[in-house]
């Protein structure tokens, strides 16, 4: 059952990795995030700035060929002593059955996962989790969308998709769900310093 939901606009890239980075600095081990979103509507830019939040290695890649990447914390960063992160693609996976034989279990108490494409996959992998859906708020046609036209695999589509995210500036509309107990006390505080970047509806 949906806890909450949040809808927040953020505007272009950096503004949304500062956004995750927040979000990311609230996270503890054992949360489960699903990222929902178009090709180019920046899954793999928000999971940059959870990275950043949680303190783990930079160097965030969609993990598109090898399926699941761990990125580990770093003892002088930000966060010392906190989760890791288990950054997960599930594009090419059809059912939960298939999340499973990639035995995400062994570390989902222990670290923070992020799972792209896992609408309707991983949900069964904790009793709580954060959804988060990422748009283009002006429906602008996505980026890798001629890849995507042309036939070429997932792969290529996100080549295209995150080099397009880097130069990409329009506004996106980020919208976060809390689902189970971790999150019945109301979404976590993500307004920056000052005056913010995001804006609520």
């Amino acid at each position: 059952m949906s806890e909450w939901t949040l809808s927040l606009t953020v505007d272009g890239p950096e503004r949304t990795q500062a956004l995750a980075e927040r979000l990311g600095a609230r996270l503890r081990a054992g949360d489960l995030l699903v990222l929902t979103g178009e090709l180019g509507a920046g899954k793999t830019t928000f999971t940059q700035g959870l990275g950043r939040g949680l303190g783990v290695r930079p160097g965030i890649i969609s993990p598109t060929f090898v399926l699941v990447r761990r990125h580990p914390n770093v003892p002088d960063g930000p966060r010392p002593g906190g989760p890791d992160l288990v950054h997960v693609d599930a594009y090419r996976l059809d059912s939960a059955a298939e999340v499973d034989d990639i035995d995400l279990e062994d570390t989902v108490d222990s670290a923070v996962t992020v799972v792209e494409w896992g609408a309707g996959k991983v949900e069964h992998l904790a009793d709580s989790r954060l959804e988060i859906v990422l748009e283009r708020a002006v429906g602008a046609a996505p980026a890798g969308a001629a890849a995507h036209e042309h036939g070429h695999g997932h792969g290529a589509e996100d080549a295209v998709g995150e080099e397009a995210e880097d130069e990409d500036a329009e506004p996106r509309r980020i919208t976060l769900t809390g689902i189970g107990p971790r999150w019945a006390g109301g979404p976590p505080p993500l307004d920056p310093p000052g005056e913010g970047s995001a804006r609520g509806h």
